[in-house]
């Protein structure tokens, strides 16, 4: 897997987790665990697409 497509996955699963965070807020009764946790890889990601990028 190339570096480009490697940042454009992680970009689409960045994108994913932002929806379904959305996606929880609209619900009365959120998890506020289940929400943190998306929040935690949301970061992650966001910090691995930052490095790849930086290495290129």
């Amino acid at each position: 897997m190339s570096l480009e497509s490697r940042i454009q996955e992680l970009q689409r699963k960045h994108d994913e987790l932002d929806k379904t965070i959305e996606e929880e807020f609209a619900h009365p009764s959120v998890d506020d665990l289940d929400l943190a946790e998306l929040k935690r890889k949301k970061l992650l990601l966001r910090d691995e697409i930052a490095q790849l990028k930086a290495e290129s």
